[in-house]
């Protein structure tokens, strides 16, 4: 049956916000190419958009055309302020941008480990509210929270994790509480996978997996374009993926003899010391290619034992492509991911791609802004 009128003009608005949204600015001439709508079906939407005040006339193309078929189209920017936020272990991180996801203003605070719940959510909610007031946001329409530990897939919220600080799980309830704004939250490597498949390294890829390597270990799975949470929402826990070379097996309470025990910051800095190298371990990978013999040995013996977390990832979802984040990621770049790439090509006859994130420490943030960002659109412009 084909669809009424007032249904179709929803569905070309959005189909023409979407455009808009991803391209920037457009004429009514290259919308009409890029809907494939007719020149008169543009310019009724055009008008309706602009009289909604979704979209404004931000500019004219080139010196040479002028009038009405050179002027260049854009969603309102100010329809709309977000918010995104990095809650880590010890620290949290805001930026605050338009609907286009400009930044107008950021800032981080860190969050002693003897600081008690109350006050640490405090000082993470004030400064969320300070943060928008410098950004000249009087009210926020959405706020994305990145924050490490697993989403509920049935009811969304943060569940309590051994070893995380108890104002992660409160500060989203108080977040509510003191806020008009849409509150989401999500695991920070999930946000970190969904900005680099739209904006780094997996741009063009709907399926493939990503590592999480920092102070802890984890993954996010992307397939067919969907990211998977699994039934309790600890699809990615590669953490607790028994291996070789751990002395031992996790356990339902702790990984700390599962893959973590090769690839946590802790590990890495041992392995480091072991081939001659004092130093944290994001130091020492970034500066291992200066190092030598030592250095090299070292990459090696980090990139041996990534594989074969990547190795597992691959022989049971066979995702083709896996990107290397967080802070050792980062830190090893394009050279990092090369070795683990060649170490994967000798554990399994599965082809996989290894490449560093694009995003470095930024990937959790500008995730979170896409989430929110994306709920406002949702909201202003039909979902």
């Amino acid at each position: 049956m084909p669809a009424s009128p007032s249904t179709a003009r929803v569905i070309n608005d959005r189909l023409a916000l979407d455009h808009l949204q991803r391209r920037g600015p457009l004429t009514a001439g290259q919308l009409k190419t890029l809907t494939g709508l007719s020149r008169p079906t543009v310019a009724d939407l055009v008008e309706r958009l602009q009289g909604s005040g979704l979209i404004e006339v931000v500019g004219e193309t080139g010196a040479e055309r002028r009038g009405p078929n050179a002027r260049l189209y854009g969603i309102v920017a100010s329809l709309a302020h977000l918010a995104a936020l990095d809650v880590r272990t010890r620290s949290v991180a805001v930026v605050v941008a338009d609907l286009l996801g400009t930044t107008l203003a950021e800032a981080s605070l860190p969050i002693g480990r003897d600081t008690g719940t109350e006050p640490a959510v405090e000082r993470a909610a004030a400064l969320l509210e300070r943060t928008a007031r410098e950004a000249g946001a009087a009210r926020l329409h959405s706020v994305g929270i990145g924050a490490p530990g697993l989403i509920d897939p049935a009811t969304g919220e943060l569940r309590g994790t051994t070893g995380l600080p108890a104002w992660h799980g409160r500060l989203v309830g108080a977040l509510n509480e003191r806020l008009t704004a849409t509150v989401l939250v999500e695991n920070e490597t999930n946000l970190a996978a969904v900005a680099e498949q739209r904006l780094g390294a997996a741009r063009g890829h709907d399926t493939f997996a990503f590592l999480w390597l920092g102070q802890g270990v984890g993954a996010a799975v992307v397939l067919d374009g969907k990211l998977r949470r699994g039934a309790s929402g600890g699809a990615g826990e590669i953490g607790f993926l028994p291996v070789p070379g751990t002395g031992g097996l996790p356990s339902a309470t702790g990984c700390e003899e599962g893959f973590d025990a090769l690839v946590s910051r802790a590990a890495l800095t041992r392995l480091a010391a072991e081939h001659g190298i004092e130093a944290p371990a994001e130091e020492a990978v970034r500066d291992a290619p200066a190092a030598g013999e030592r250095g090299g040995a070292f990459l090696e013996a980090l990139a041996a034992r990534i594989a074969l977390g990547v190795a597992s990832v691959a022989a049971v979802l066979d995702p083709g492509f896996v990107v290397l984040g967080g802070e050792t990621g980062h830190a090893g770049g394009e050279g990092l991911a090369a070795r683990v790439e060649k170490h994967v090509a000798g554990l399994t006859p599965l082809r996989t791609r290894v490449r560093a994130g694009a995003l470095g420490g930024g990937a959790v943030l500008s995730g979170a802004l896409l989430t929110a960002r994306d709920a406002a659109q949702n909201d202003l412009f039909g979902g």
